[in-house]
């Protein structure tokens, strides 16, 4: 390696998506995302038989007829748009820095990713986990596999973990100047921002002091730092940042949680459930924000904007518009840049 070659590196970490919108790329996927421990946390053997008795003989087909619908020429737009993201953040950081996108599962993997890096001569390497707020399944699933990627190595890379930025000033931003020109031009009776849901269970697990989730109806408003790793109590903090920058009156919009998977219980409101008590209200034109996706992806383009637009209707709305996420925005681009940054002058 020449003197010249880069000495910081940047891996930035998405979820992930199948290779192709097809049944046996979509099993395969699924096989991974569903076999780890912090996704379905119950013991393994109980795992093995609900993923291969009761999701993989039925879910992949379905899974992969609702990837066909959102599938781009070059490829899935979650893949698309961390890509685009991490080349932009790459062009703005300039020389000195390696920028790579890897993802927890699929391709290409957090390790591919790191190999890069150190085939570039980096031995300092940034993880920023694409995930805003903490979730042991996403944040924390991405963080054990770069630590496992690491500790293969002969010589192991220097780690700096990014923490989750839920509030950060420059992701509020991105999402304000993403969504204000749509309420502008759409102008909504009502805004539902609506989170990824979790079940109940591993809000409780993440609760170390066990003393303050689901102890009243309003812990989530009242999101303290008692509990740092509280999923809900951050996409709350989201929303409520986002409401202050976009000017919004707590009667304007609503929280809520979607793409809950078995019968145990997920964190609550259910999107699904919210659509018909807001149409109840009157309220007949929707627009939803996703603020625990930083990138388009099925969750959004699929059970928001096709499936959750026929509920809307079903349920008696007129109109449904989906915000799109902050993708690969210079506003987004230019927060993940601060970021990475401020940790490098800090040290």
């Amino acid at each position: 390696m020449g003197m010249d070659s880069p000495q910081r590196g940047v891996l930035l970490i998405n979820l992930g998506t199948p290779d192709a919108p097809e049944t046996g790329p979509v099993r395969r996927y699924l096989r991974q995302f569903l076999s780890d421990p912090r996704v379905i946390d119950i013991p393994a053997l109980p795992r093995w038989l609900l993923l291969n008795l009761a999701i993989l003989p039925f879910r992949p087909r379905q899974s992969a007829a609702a990837y066909r619908k959102i599938w781009t020429q070059d490829g899935s737009p979650l893949f698309v748009e961390s890509r685009a993201l991490a080349s932009a953040v790459a062009r703005s950081l300039g020389d000195g820095w390696q920028v790579e996108l890897g993802m927890r599962y699929g391709s290409p993997s957090i390790d591919q990713a790191m190999q890069r890096l150190i085939d570039a001569g980096v031995n300092q390497i940034q993880v920023l986990p694409l995930f805003p707020q903490y979730a042991s399944s996403s944040f924390g699933s991405a963080v054990e596999a770069v630590y496992q990627a690491a500790s293969q190595r002969w010589n192991t890379p220097t780690l700096q973990i990014l923490p989750p930025f839920y509030d950060h000033p420059g992701f509020i931003g991105a999402l304000a100047s993403v969504a204000a020109p749509v309420i502008d031009g759409f102008q909504p009776d009502h805004i539902l921002m609506s989170y990824h849901g979790l079940p109940e269970r591993q809000i409780l697990k993440s609760d170390t002091g066990a003393s303050h989730c689901f102890t009243s109806d309003d812990c989530c408003d009242r999101f303290v730092q008692r509990s740092p790793h509280c999923y809900r109590g951050q996409c709350f903090a989201t929303s409520y940042r986002l409401a202050e920058s976009l000017g919004l009156n707590r009667d304007r919009f609503s929280v809520s949680f979607q793409s809950r998977l078995g019968r145990t219980p997920w964190i609550k409101p259910y999107t699904d459930l919210v659509f018909p008590e807001l149409a109840a209200r009157g309220i007949r034109k929707l627009a939803v924000i996703c603020p625990s996706f930083v990138a388009d992806c099925l969750e959004t383009l699929e059970e928001i904007g096709i499936r959750g637009r026929e509920q809307w209707r079903e349920a008696g709305g007129t109109e449904l518009e989906l915000i799109p996420c902050v993708n690969h925005e210079a506003s987004w681009v230019d927060a993940v840049v601060r970021m990475i940054q401020k940790p490098a002058s800090d040290g």
